[in-house]
């Protein structure tokens, strides 16, 4: 989806869409600030500008400032995670199923997008990465209260406690866990599943009945 831009035209406001070398420049802009905030999270404008090409004129044409920046990533991050939670929510009848595969492919994901997943984490954004990630919230809360209504999940925890917690737990988890470890995707899952409610061992026994979910990971030691 292109931002349109306003611009006069002899004297009278227009809109168009951004040129191409515009689009190209404003990705190349996002893929290098990943790249160097992989590097080093504080990585300045002019630092990103350079690993981009571009002046840092130019990268302020795109951006008003370093934060801006960093909330586009937050948001370009926070779409991915959201279709994925649209996509799986419905995949499954078992919500515990349903947590499980919601939990391993948003783990995969956060491992491709690692900058995106540690910003996100930055207590100074936390409010924009809550309103960023309200669609997969509301899916996560939604997928709570069918597991309790079903007697699935715990029921000892309000369903907006426990989703909550839910959440902080898999913050936890992201900012702790290396995700290129072997066995961090079932780390992570079964985290979420005991938090949720369920023993190791109902945990050992729904993954074993659906080895597709971790997708041939090793246990963690």
């Amino acid at each position: 989806m292109h931002t349109y831009v306003q611009e006069k035209y002899y004297g009278v406001m227009t809109t168009r869409a951004p040129r191409r070398d515009s689009v190209e420049n404003r990705a190349g802009i996002l893929d290098a600030a990943r790249s160097a905030l992989a590097h080093d999270p504080r990585a300045s404008i002019d630092v990103i500008a350079r690993s981009a090409g571009l002046s840092r004129r130019t990268l302020y044409g795109h951006f008003d400032d370093r934060d801006a920046l960093i909330r586009e990533l937050i948001s370009t991050g926070a779409q991915r995670f959201n279709s994925i939670a649209e996509s799986v929510a419905v995949a499954d009848a078992d919500p515990r199923i349903a947590l499980a595969r919601l939990a391993a492919r948003l783990w995969r994901e956060a491992a491709h997008v690692q900058v995106a997943a540690a910003l996100a984490l930055d207590e100074a954004h936390v409010e924009h990465t809550a309103t960023a990630l309200a669609p997969l919230r509301r899916t996560v809360a939604a997928l709570v209260r069918r597991g309790q209504d079903d007697g699935s999940f715990r029921t000892d925890i309000a369903a907006p406690a426990l989703a909550r917690l839910i959440e902080e737990v898999a913050r936890t988890v992201v900012a702790r866990t290396d995700a290129t470890s072997t066995g961090a995707a079932n780390l992570a899952v079964r985290t979420l599943l005991s938090i949720a409610g369920l023993s190791w061992r109902d945990a050992d026994e729904l993954l074993g009945a659906h080895p597709d979910i971790i997708e041939g990971e090793e246990p963690v030691a």
